[in-house]
């Protein structure tokens, strides 16, 4: 059997990585028309940071793993093909803002169709509007002159910073299929590859329209705890309560849990504010608003959470920070990972920018061209980031001269820092703003420190 995976990014590269791995007799090929990211795939020096990652690709590439620009050719020796291209929320015409952008998903099913010949399961991995199957199918039938298919759903549940983890030990794998003979057929071939690794009941399939539906609602229900308890970390500023104290709580009933109740700046990456507009404009597409006007909610919330930060800081320092030098630890969107896709970082600095903060940046995984790169997306100008905006390698050397310091990535690191030095280093009050509520803030007090955390107020 052969596999390819068209897209090379955080889902596709590591996927196939982890099936190489645990199916040493398939073939499986990665291809991508990025020069650069497919050369990155065959160095050491990976386009994508996750624990593990590394180990895994160098004991399968070579062997039976290979990364290639040639795509055409990827595809025609495939029998199952990954589609694992980039669903941006669109930025023109209709949806604008909301909608899923599928044009990358229509590119891939047209070369697919133009070099198919004979039968060929296609797999949609990359997150998509429920109904793309359908569209999908229709591009493929009515372009291809001697191609059979069978079109699946195989959405990824991965969290950067534990792909490795999550694929090698899923809580579960999720496959919709058509319901007839051909394509029962084609979710139990997919299956039987999982499940040289994965357990059969772990295993569930669906139709096609509820497995791709599933995908979009887990992200909005796990955004939707995100932005719950930010806001209930609000209140507990107001009124003297702890929110991590009312986490272990409310997180020790059974029927609630403890995950996703950690209170912080507010969440990023590439699925739950994608996903969860996309359903907002799911919903108004089929005529239901009031249920838009909900899940747009947990989007808003998180907005104002993000806003709430950087207004907090410009007010505890004395209502300007024009001149003034504030350190930010962290930029990526959580720890482990270099992904900056709607990191709660981005609109942070860029609000502190406005304002004419001097900023000095550090974060492990994350360079200076990035950043630039990010806050110009959001209308950051290139003569703002000259005059105010700095990178340094050393986070000690970040905060050195810092009027205050914001937490913004939950980096491991950050917390066995040498916390004395640092605020020997910076103007007093030393104020430093816990975006995560990752570090002691008793023992920062101790040191001198004026300490702002989520949730738990300013002192």
């Amino acid at each position: 059997m052969k596999i390819c995976c068209l897209g090379a990014g955080y889902v596709g590269g590591p996927t196939m990585a982890m099936i190489a791995a645990k199916c040493p007799d398939i073939r499986v090929t990665v291809a991508d028309v990025n020069d650069a990211r497919i050369g990155a795939w065959n160095s050491p020096d990976l386009p994508v940071y996750e624990p593990g990652l590394d180990a895994i690709v160098e004991s399968a590439r070579g062997r039976n793993l290979f990364f290639t620009t040639d795509v055409k050719q990827a595809i025609r020796e495939a029998d199952i093909i990954f589609v694992s291209v980039g669903t941006p929320t669109k930025k023109y015409g209709a949806g604008a803002g909301r909608a899923a952008d599928l044009k990358y998903i229509e590119l891939a099913a047209r070369t697919i169709a133009e070099v198919t010949t004979g039968p060929k399961i296609v797999v949609e991995k990359s997150t998509i509007p429920v109904k793309t199957a359908e569209a999908l199918l229709t591009v493929l039938r009515a372009n291809s002159k001697n191609g059979e298919f069978q079109v699946l759903s195989n959405p990824e549940f991965l969290a950067e910073g534990t792909a490795m983890a999550d694929l090698e030990n899923p809580d579960r794998i999720l496959i919709g299929g058509e319901t007839t003979p051909e394509g029962q057929k084609a979710v139990e071939t997919l299956a039987s590859i999982y499940a040289r690794w994965v357990p059969r009941e772990r295993i569930l399939t669906t139709n096609l329209w509820s497995s791709e539906l599933s995908k979009l609602v887990a992200n909005a229900f796990l955004a939707q705890r995100i932005s719950s308890i930010n806001a209930i970390s609000a209140l507990c500023e107001r009124t003297g309560a702890d929110v991590d104290e009312v986490a272990r709580a409310i997180g020790a009933d059974s029927r609630i849990g403890p995950k996703f109740l950690k209170a912080s700046v507010g969440y990023g990456g590439s699925c739950f504010q994608k996903d969860v507009l996309n359903l907002t404009y799911l919903c108004e597409h089929f005529g239901l608003p009031e249920v838009a006007a909900y899940w747009n909610q947990v989007v808003q919330m998180n907005d104002w959470q993000k806003s709430r930060f950087a207004d907090n800081m410009v007010r505890t320092l004395f209502n300007t920070v024009a001149g003034k030098k504030i350190a930010i630890l962290g930029f990526a969107f959580k720890k482990d990972t270099n992904d900056t896709r709607e990191s709660a970082a981005i609109y942070v600095c860029r609000d502190l920018l406005m304002e004419e903060a001097n900023l000095t940046i550090h974060d492990p995984k994350v360079d200076l061209v990035q950043i630039r790169r990010d806050l110009a997306e959001i209308g950051v100008s290139e003569a703002i980031m000259d005059r105010h905006l700095s990178f340094s390698a050393d986070p000690l050397a970040a905060a050195q001269g810092a009027h205050g310091l914001a937490i913004l990535t939950e980096w491991d690191a950050f917390r066995t820092l040498d916390w004395a030095s640092i605020h020997e280093g910076m103007f007093k009050p030393a104020f430093l703003f816990d975006g995560r509520n990752l570090l002691d803030h008793a023992a920062l007090r101790k040191l001198g420190f004026q300490v702002y955390a989520i949730g738990k107020g300013s002192v």
